[in-house]
């Protein structure tokens, strides 16, 4: 890992050491069930710096990180979402700071930088689950988070097209788990009400091959979407014709290096671009 994202992500020029292993990670979990805020299927930690001994430590509150873990279930996840979330990067969506490290057992674990946190102070957050007061983080459309969005962010034209390029990648990547959970509005302050970082981007089809296209509805529909289901995805949310997909021409070299270089496990690697592959051709997008 470069000097750079260690100081960005740790605020030091040393990469910090995680003093546990895999096993330890669900009894560490329980310990602090009923405090932690993060949910999900994947176990995961609220984590400090403990800078005298520049450790990783799972706390239960006051956390500055999260911590993902392999798990049995879905194998490679955390290598996984971190390539996912380089190859966001690569294309200018905005992510935290996020990382692979090792835990004490060499299992690589991914790392994020909370963002709902600034100088020690929390930042109001709210999930579009919560703000569609809805029942189920799977039911509800993409459509009903956008136009939410219009109406509370204080940059409605410009978050709503960020919204839309998240909507796109994530199909592209074959994230077909991206729920009302997924989606959130940080609250700064009155004049700032905004779009969260992305985040939880991962490419489900690897692990879940019969999963859905997408977890909410896009044009009625939660599966073979196509380009014509974007677009008028794009119409309604008012997307101008001409950055709709422009920054994902002729993108299939960028992520076949970035997949090449990640820690997903060679013979995953295939597979992951040709899923890319596939529904760069159904976007009707140039790979190359």
């Amino acid at each position: 890992m470069n000097i750079k994202l260690i100081k960005e992500m740790f605020n030091t020029s040393k990469l910090p050491i995680i003093d546990f292993g895999l096993e330890d990670v669900s009894q560490k979990a329980q310990k602090s069930a009923g405090k932690l805020s993060i949910s999900g299927v994947q176990p995961k930690l609220s984590m400090k710096l403990d800078k005298k001994n520049n450790a990783l430590i799972s706390v239960a509150e006051g956390g500055e990180y999260i911590l993902k873990p392999q798990t049995v279930a879905f194998p490679n996840i955390p290598e996984n979402e971190q390539c996912c979330m380089d190859i966001a990067a690569e294309f200018k969506i905005a992510v935290p700071p996020h990382c692979l490290l090792p835990l004490k057992d060499k299992s690589w674990a991914y790392i994020v930088k909370r963002f709902d946190r600034e100088s020690g102070v929390k930042i109001h957050q709210e999930e579009f689950f919560q703000i569609l007061e809805s029942g189920n983080k799977y039911q509800g459309s993409v459509e009903q988070i956008g136009r939410k969005l219009k109406e509370i962010s204080t940059a409605p034209g410009y978050d709503v097209q960020l919204f839309f390029e998240r909507v796109v990648f994530n199909f592209i990547i074959g994230n077909g788990d991206a729920h009302l959970k997924n989606y959130s509005i940080a609250y700064k302050d009155k004049e700032t009400i905004r779009l969260t970082p992305a985040y939880d981007m991962v490419c489900s089809k690897l692990v879940i091959p019969d999963e859905e296209d997408s977890a909410l509805s896009i044009n009625a529909k939660k599966n073979e979407l196509k380009r014509d289901d974007f677009d008028k995805l794009a119409e309604y949310l008012n997307i101008p014709i001409r950055i709709r997909y422009e920054k994902f021409e002729k993108s299939l070299i960028l992520m076949e290096t970035i997949i090449k270089n990640s820690k997903i496990k060679q013979e995953i690697q295939e597979r992951f671009i040709n899923i890319i592959k596939e529904r760069l051709s159904r976007m009707n997008i140039a790979a190359e």
